[in-house]
């Protein structure tokens, strides 16, 4: 059977989008960046307790490292959705927040993320701190300042400039990484997507339309990690130019 690519509808799914493909949108977006908070927050925590002196604490952190790094995110979404479910573990149940219902496949998906972004951010952030020079923590400790007192004001703003290049990589592949939430029947872009391909048979067209909003998604993203690096740099005396500064030259 011959098969035509229907302009037509590419056309006006790109530019004037469905409402269910727009709530996938909204909700990618929400999980992508949920997900990512949260992980900065358990990367951050992991990450200390690797640079820990207590042998514990790091052990801990290392084997929760070495198993997100080591498991595929799809094999950890269908486990903690559906595995600890079938085991009589835990279930994830739909709640309702101020009268707006949550799917358990959300709150699934939003921990499974998490997880497996914590597990890299907290190595992004351990080789950033490690990149200080000991000498700066010596001379904290010299003025009287505490361990953690040196890791608020001293350690972690030098790193920060180092972390942001990698941990904005790493929300472009969290942002990516939400087409498959849809094997746990998350309503997210590619889910709302594969069902407007079986109800149209547009497949093609459809799926190119979702390739577009995922490139202008991490396109945007790219723009603004420019933009937070150069206002750093700025801040630190070295003179650079935004990207959208060269775009207006």
């Amino acid at each position: 059977m011959e098969m035509h690519f229907d302009w037509a509808f590419f056309w006006q799914s790109l530019f004037h989008p469905s409402g269910a493909f727009l709530s996938g949108l909204g909700m990618t977006v929400a999980i992508s960046v949920v997900s990512m908070v949260l992980g900065l927050v358990l990367g951050l925590i992991v990450a200390l307790m690797r640079l820990s002196r207590n042998r514990a604490l790091r052990i801990i952190a290392s084997v929760y490292v070495w198993i997100l790094q080591g498991i595929p995110l799809l094999v950890v979404l269908v486990v903690i959705y559906l595995g600890l479910a079938a085991a009589n573990i835990y279930k994830f149940q739909d709640t309702s927040v101020m009268g707006v219902v949550l799917a358990g496949s959300v709150k699934a998906a939003v921990v499974g993320l998490t997880l497996n972004c914590g597990a890299y951010v907290s190595e992004i952030i351990r080789s950033a701190i490690s990149a200080v020079p000991e000498g700066q923590t010596e001379a904290s400790m010299a003025l009287g300042m505490t361990g953690f007192s040196s890791m608020r004001w001293i350690i972690l703003p030098q790193a920060v400039r180092t972390m942001i290049p990698p941990l904005g990589n790493q929300f472009n592949t969290l942002m990516k990484n939400t087409s498959l939430l849809s094997i746990i029947g998350v309503s997210e872009m590619f889910l709302v997507t594969q069902s407007i391909s079986s109800a149209t048979f547009k497949t093609f067209e459809i799926f190119l339309v979702t390739g577009v909003y995922y490139l202008l998604l991490t396109t945007v993203w790219t723009i603004l990690q420019n933009e937070i690096e150069c206002h750093l740099s700025r801040q630190l005396g070295i003179p650079v130019k935004s990207m959208l500064s060269k775009a207006q030259v």
